[in-house]
């Protein structure tokens, strides 16, 4: 029989459906897989730090960043459990957090990081299980943090005692300044006490006071005096998380002081630390005082960044961005700490089974429908599972290039590494983008929430 232009058409859009469908089905296996994965590094935990912050996978001995526990890694993943439906590990860890968790502990804190973990994993714990003894939990830290606010200048100590409210450490950076006020501003909203957003309202808005006649912040700042220590300026680890909360500052509270702040700072951002580099897009390092080149050194922490982009809808620029992110990966199997990219030579050469690049990969597809981005994904999972798994749980590398193991596998593994994962190759419905901003710990936070 001859094949018709028709007939020829109807084969082919028969094709295509097959094609579209197996597509699907590969993404549903894909997430199963991710999930299976975190339920190795869950169960690892369960038996060999249960009670503890994290599990020292090689070892299998359990790990507490302050000599006793806050529970860093259940904390951290319980809203991962929710999402991927694990319904009875969820419980669990409800069970022990319930259960165990207290902050009334004579012990110097990083603020920053506790917000982060803690707190943050705490107030979508309320929102997505709706237990009020979680919003209790946050409460009581919230309050006991509060006291690094407490500087002439209202910027932030870095170490706080959570028992006598004692600070210390007057010199900061602009990510642990600038990274609170999506948990203090959700705290404000459930709690009704408007102390939370203004007191780290007014810690961004002290730091941005001090940008430099171009627009540009440094690195460190004694948060006493406001005097710049370092004036180096960059888009990676310590400054990389402050760009973040600008934009969905706005986005999650609508402040229009934060929409602006965003738009002038990431003027700025692109005039003077963009870099192009043989067809490639890089952000370097520049003086804040003058954009001066500084350096050309590009990181994992740095991979942030096309996510953002992508929330400030520069998807042009987002994708430019993820192809340098990807070859960063793909230099030596798996992402290290930080390259060169004037050279493509590594430079930090371990790798902490971070989020960044795979976040970024995230946004990218939902932004964008790219099955591209499915495909990185699949090649971020393939070299996780082939180069840092182990019998109990997953474990850094000391080198990506001799991919040696280091005995550490970091609560954000669980809150951010493998939920941006899953949630690639998830359907939509596992999580509505668009009803949710993500903290810097990927902890989902409901837009136009009330409690």
């Amino acid at each position: 029989m001859a094949r018709t232009p028709r007939r020829l058409a109807l084969v082919a859009a028969a094709v295509l459906g097959l094609t579209v469908a197996s597509r699907a089905q590969q993404t549903l296996v894909s997430a199963e897989r991710v999930k299976a994965e975190f339920l190795h590094a869950w169960n690892a935990y369960k038996q060999y730090a249960w009670g503890h912050d994290a599990l020292k996978p090689l070892s299998k001995t359990p790990h507490d960043w302050y000599g006793t526990s806050f529970l860093m890694t259940p904390v951290d993943g319980f809203d991962t459990m929710l999402l991927m439906g694990l319904d009875e590990e969820a419980a669990l860890a409800k069970r022990l957090i319930l259960d165990s968790l207290r902050f009334d502990k004579d012990i110097d804190v990083q603020a920053f990081e506790i917000t982060i973990r803690l707190l943050a994993g705490l107030l979508s714990a309320y929102q997505m299980d709706g237990d009020g003894r979680f919003l209790e939990l946050a409460t009581d830290l919230g309050n006991r943090l509060l006291p690094i606010y407490n500087s002439p200048t209202g910027m932030p100590y870095r170490y706080v005692n959570l028992l006598t409210g004692v600070t210390r450490d007057s010199l900061n950076n602009p990510a642990e300044i600038g990274t609170a006020l999506l948990e203090f501003g959700t705290l404000s909203a459930a709690t009704g006490d408007q102390r939370y957003y203004d007191k780290a309202k007014r810690a961004v808005v002290e730091l941005y006071k001090r940008r430099s006649s171009i627009d540009l912040v440094g690195s460190v700042i004694n948060v006493e005096t406001g005097e710049w220590v370092n004036t180096q300026s960059h888009i990676g680890g310590g400054i990389d998380s402050y760009y973040e909360y600008l934009l969905k500052s706005w986005l999650l509270f609508g402040d229009p002081e934060f929409r602006s702040m965003w738009q002038t700072s990431i003027a700025a951002v692109h005039t003077h630390l963009a870099d192009s580099r043989f067809g490639r897009l890089w952000y370097g390092r520049s003086d804040m005082t003058n954009g001066t080149r500084s350096g050309t050194e590009f990181g994992s922490l740095h991979a942030f960044f096309p996510a953002l982009l992508c929330l400030d809808e520069d998807l042009e620029q987002a994708a430019l961005l993820q192809e340098s992110c990807y070859a960063m990966w793909t230099l030596h199997g798996i992402e290290p700490e930080a390259i060169d990219y004037r050279t493509m030579t590594v430079t930090a050469p371990e790798y902490y089974l971070r989020p960044e690049t795979i976040e970024s990969a995230y946004y990218l597809y939902t932004y964008t429908g790219d099955r591209r981005y499915r495909e990185m994904g699949e090649t971020f999972f393939r070299s996780l599972v082939r180069h840092c798994r182990t019998e109990a749980g997953y474990a850094h590398l000391e080198s990506v290039v001799t991919k040696a193991k280091a005995d550490a596998m970091e609560s954000f593994f669980f809150a951010e590494t493998l939920k941006y994962l899953y949630l690639l190759f998830a359907p939509p419905s596992a999580l509505p983008f668009d009803d949710y901003i993500f903290t810097t710990e990927a902890h989902p936070l409901r837009r136009n929430w009330t409690r």
